[in-house]
């Protein structure tokens, strides 16, 4: 067997020996134990050298897990799946700072995992249009200044769903973090979408072997490595208990920027978000722009289409009135509605409109309605 394959072997069979997690393999590194050690030192030695309790590891699972980590290079090999080992250079190295992070992860794609733009965005599988809109209207501001951004997500209905089309339609690359094998698609409805996400550069990845099933456990698992790999998890509905939550909360916990979508206090699918962000443990979040101020992140290309002035918009006076009240509805509004939320006088309003559509900033719609660009 030459080094490399040998190499993958113990990688995988490491990950699949029970006691072994990120703290071990970090350990490993740091008392200089190489995988061969592992494999081959007697018991009482390598719990000793790893300050292990006697008896955590055992001969029968480090051969049980050479025997199985056999099985699932064949299968990666079969499928064109990569094996990303927690110290190789492809995997993701935001995950690898989290004290949780997997041993191993699976990715089948060929996407960057280790992109200078990565976003997650998830939320509730009961989403409304509020929602559903927010993801493509974020995703599209973001991929008009980013061309590397990269959409993280669960692959579940919903919110999940809408940051996955949302990101293929911008044609950016999306991840989805799945909680079982890469050997089915969950749920089997969306087998179609994770076609596409692969096909058009993105990738699916899991920690979990092919023959894993999922179960509500593994879900929870999964927010970790969505949360673990990205530098700013975006909250769009949630109600108060839910994997979104814990997915947002695990990013508070690992230090990362969080963001939620402020939602009508009547709305049980905001309950969550209006929660995270009145507990600060979210900023809130309307528009790309504000991802921007509070990441960081830097605009290349400072030109500016018609199109793209939605998001660094310097309005004043009505027109701002006008933007701010857009901006906060998911539907377009006619005269009559932004006359009645503002208390802007109906020519008033006609004059600013026509002043902000010239600008590129709102579009007319059939029916007299209006809504930002």
């Amino acid at each position: 067997m030459e080094r490399e394959e040998k190499e993958l072997l113990l990688k995988t069979a490491l990950s699949m020996t029970r006691g072994v997690n990120a703290r071990v393999a970090v350990a490993m590194e740091e008392e200089g134990i190489s995988l061969d050690d592992f494999f081959s030192l007697g018991m009482e030695e390598l719990c000793a050298r790893l300050g292990a309790a006697p008896g955590h590891f055992c001969n029968a699972d480090r051969e049980e897990a050479t025997f199985r980590a056999r099985a699932e290079i064949e299968f990666a090999k079969k499928h064109n799946i990569h094996i990303h080992y927690i110290f190789d250079d492809g995997y993701p190295m935001l995950l690898r700072e989290t004290p949780d992070a997997p041993v191993v992860i699976y990715q089948l794609g060929d996407s960057d995992l280790n992109g200078q733009h990565m976003l997650a965005l998830v939320g509730t599988r009961h989403c409304t249009a509020y929602g559903i809109n927010f993801c493509h209207r974020l995703v599209s501001d973001l991929a008009a200044y980013f061309p590397d951004l990269t959409v993280v997500s669960g692959l579940a209905t919903g919110i999940d769903a809408a940051a996955h089309s949302a990101a293929l339609e911008t044609q950016r690359p999306t991840v989805a973090v799945v909680a079982h094998g890469l050997d089915m698609v969950y749920p089997s409805v969306h087998r179609d979408l994770a076609r596409r996400i692969v096909r058009s550069g993105g990738s699916i990845v899991s920690e979990y072997p092919h023959h894993t099933t999922p179960y509500p456990k593994r879900f929870l698992e999964r927010n970790r490595i969505v949360a673990g790999m990205s530098e700013v998890t975006v909250v769009a509905e949630s109600e108060i208990r839910g994997g979104a939550m814990s997915t947002a909360n695990l990013a508070f916990s690992y230090s990362r920027e969080v963001m939620a979508l402020p939602g009508r206090v009547t709305d049980q699918e905001s309950t969550g978000t209006n929660h995270l962000i009145r507990t600060e443990r979210a900023s809130m979040v309307t528009c790309g722009a504000d991802v921007i101020e509070r990441t960081g992140w830097r605009v290349l290309d400072t030109r500016l289409t018609a199109v793209q002035r939605n998001l660094f918009p310097e309005l004043e006076g009505d027109q701002g009135t006008i933007y701010e009240t857009l901006k906060y509805n998911s539907e377009a509004m006619t005269v009559d509605a932004l006359h009645t939320a503002t208390r802007i006088s109906v020519a008033a309003l006609i004059t600013a409109l026509t002043e902000l559509e010239f600008e590129g900033i709102v579009t007319k719609l059939p029916g007299q309605r209006y809504s930002l660009a």
